[in-house]
């Protein structure tokens, strides 16, 4: 950990970071910021789409009880990540402002608030749909608190092995629905797998230097030419789209979807092909990153809107 690093160790505790004690109102909503809303929205809506696209007898209750479930897991597995992950946090510039460095939220009720959303989601699961899609939610916290949270300080791979777990709720989705995971549901694995790659390096380039502050050896700080992460993130961009063109070609979508997701692909292509140019590296990451956030939402509404009119 570099000298700078250490100091800010040294400051004064998150809470005296507020001029007063923060309202009730305050930590409600310091609470809600710890859930991640928006990542934790990505995982209920790519667990929802695998529900939908599975084209089961549809259940109000299983679909109720899945998605709370969903969204009480994703929000506890977010906040505990945090809780580890507060002294870092209050190092980078990008984290700093979140609710335990800022003293919004004591570690306390970080902990305590992160236990009861990630027990009651798993519970929610396991009796509302079924014991697999509670097994599965229980894996996706586990794999993202116990391997892919302490990983990030030790290891380049964190981040690989963290897109397992960011690739789970299609499974749960797709579990809920029928007890068991199908093909097409593990092709959907496979695309949220190989599209958080991309989009996580490009995150990582972006924040080079936070993560470098922090200690963090992602493949951007041991790599600060670049050149293997946008290789890196190459690769992968290549494997999603290999893996996204599969639904078709193995009878699960039609030729239309085909094409839409080809031409997806291919500009997804461009955009991770762009990253390798070394002086425009910088933007060329901002590019990508804001494209795959556009891509993924395009190319699973594709493929439920087909498996819908098939």
């Amino acid at each position: 950990m570099t000298p700078e690093a250490r100091q800010r160790y040294e400051l004064p505790s998150s809470a005296a970071l507020l001029e007063t004690a923060p309202t009730k109102r305050q930590t409600v909503f310091g609470l809600w910021e710890l859930t991640k809303p928006r990542l934790s929205l990505l995982s209920v809506t790519t667990a929802l789409i695998a529900y939908l696209a599975a084209h089961p007898n549809r259940d109000f209750w299983v679909l109720f009880h899945f998605l709370c479930g969903t969204a009480l897991a994703a929000g506890g597995a977010a906040t505990l990540n945090q809780w580890l992950e507060r002294k870092t946090d209050a190092i980078m510039e990008r984290t700093k402002s979140r609710p335990l460095p800022t003293g919004l939220v004591s570690p306390t009720h970080a902990v305590l608030w992160g236990l009861f959303l990630s027990i009651s989601g798993v519970t929610q699961l396991w009796t509302g749909a079924n014991p697999l899609a509670g097994i599965l939610g229980l894996s996706t916290i586990v794999s993202y608190i116990a391997i892919y949270t302490p990983l990030k300080q030790r290891s380049r791979w964190a981040t690989e092995l963290g897109a397992i777990s960011g690739a789970l709720p299609p499974l749960i989705g797709w579990a809920a629905a029928e007890g068991r995971i199908s093909e097409l549901g593990w092709i959907l694995f496979g695309i949220l797998f190989f599209w958080q790659i991309p989009h996580f390096m490009a995150i990582a380039w972006i924040y080079r230097r936070d993560y470098a502050a922090a200690s963090f050896p992602m493949l951007s700080v041991v790599d600060p030419e670049g050149g293997r992460v946008a290789r890196w993130s190459l690769i992968h961009a290549v494997l999603l789209v290999a893996v996204s063109l599969l639904p078709s070609f193995l009878g699960f979508a039609s030729p239309a979807y085909l094409v839409i997701a080809a031409i997806l692909g291919t500009w997804f292509l461009v955009r991770a092909g762009q990253f390798l140019r070394t002086r425009e590296r910088e933007a060329s990451a901002r590019r990508l990153f804001l494209y795959s956030i556009l891509y993924l939402p395009l190319l699973l509404a594709a493929l439920l809107v087909d498996r819908w009119l098939a």
